[in-house]
């Protein structure tokens, strides 16, 4: 597997992010914003490609002007762009996020981002890749949900290591009983799984304890599960639970939350490829996304992946 030509395969939402320029408790306070490239399985890509690993994007913009700037600034990171395509009649979705010291308030205006189909995902394309990752958000709506779970499925058979970020919102899939069952059937692939406690207790109405959450993903047939518990660190599982590691946290002070839990997964996911065991793997998201916490907007365009490593090697 380590001959294949892409170390991840990203597939899901490639969108504009305006985000507050000045510090707010919600959008509702939020009065400037800035445009940065956004989408959880683009950011991922771009920072795997960021630590050296070759990385390609599963996406779908707009034919438009946004599109156009989204489709650059991907390709400028490293990644391969040419899954990309673009729908005639729906424009880029976009996003506009509140800068806070927590979680981000935010709206999402969706369009082109959910036209994934199954041409974009040929069982040829799978067999390249050693990491296959998406999204909650990616999977919360047609075609694409359909589209991506059945390609994970068949990324599976091709011997290709299936991810997730479990990142759900009400807001974006308000269907609860459907996002348990497609986030389900996606883990059936022997998933590794990234989830928060705040996405933990979005998807279950209500805080859980984690070995609740670990059992339950680890039912759904989830490999590995990295529960990540902010400002405490993170709780990893694996071997169907009988092994855990638990990452204590930091404290840093923190310039910029958004987009850390893709910083955090990709450093995490960078380590596994390169063999480490899960405690490490989540030592290595932890400081990537310490790095992304600590400054404003993307990650500097090459990190040397001994940087996040240095803890324990």
């Amino acid at each position: 597997m380590s001959q294949r030509p892409y170390a991840l395969l990203s597939v899901g939402e490639l969108l504009a992010d305006f985000i507050g320029h000045h510090v707010s408790r919600s959008l509702l306070d939020a009065q400037d914003f800035r445009r940065y490239q956004g989408g959880s399985p683009a950011n991922m890509a771009s920072n795997m490609a960021r630590l050296g690993n070759s990385t390609a994007l599963v996406a779908c913009v707009g034919n438009d002007n946004i599109g156009e700037y989204l489709t650059r600034q991907v390709e400028e990171s490293g990644v391969d762009i040419q899954f990309i395509t673009s729908d005639p009649l729906e424009p880029t979705s976009i996003v506009l996020v509140s800068r806070t010291a927590g979680t981000p308030d935010f709206v999402a205006y969706r369009h082109a981002d959910s036209i994934i189909k199954p041409e974009q995902l040929p069982d040829s394309l799978l067999a390249q890749a050693q990491l296959f990752h998406t999204t909650c958000f990616a999977l919360s709506r047609q075609p694409a949900q359909d589209t991506i779970v059945d390609a994970a499925k068949r990324a599976q058979a091709a011997g290709c290591q299936v991810t997730i970020d479990a990142n759900y919102a009400p807001t974006i899939w308000p269907d609860r009983e459907q996002a348990w069952r497609v986030i389900t059937e996606y883990c059936s692939a022997g998933a590794l799984v990234k989830i928060s406690e705040d996405d933990a207790e979005r998807l279950y109405g209500s805080p859980q304890a984690p070995e609740r959450i670990l059992n339950d993903f680890h039912q759904m047939g989830a490999t590995v599960i990295c529960l990540t518990l902010g400002a405490n660190g993170s709780l990893v599982s694996y071997e169907k639970g009988r092994k855990q590691a638990r990452i204590p946290g930091k404290k840093i002070d923190v310039v910029d939350v958004t987009g850390a839990g893709d910083a955090y997964w990709a450093g995490f996911l960078t380590a596994h490829l390169d063999g480490y065991a899960p405690g490490n793997c989540a030592i290595a998201g932890a400081a990537l996304a310490k790095m992304k916490l600590t400054r404003q907007g993307p990650l500097p365009d090459k990190v040397d992946r001994k940087l996040i490593y240095e803890q324990f090697l």
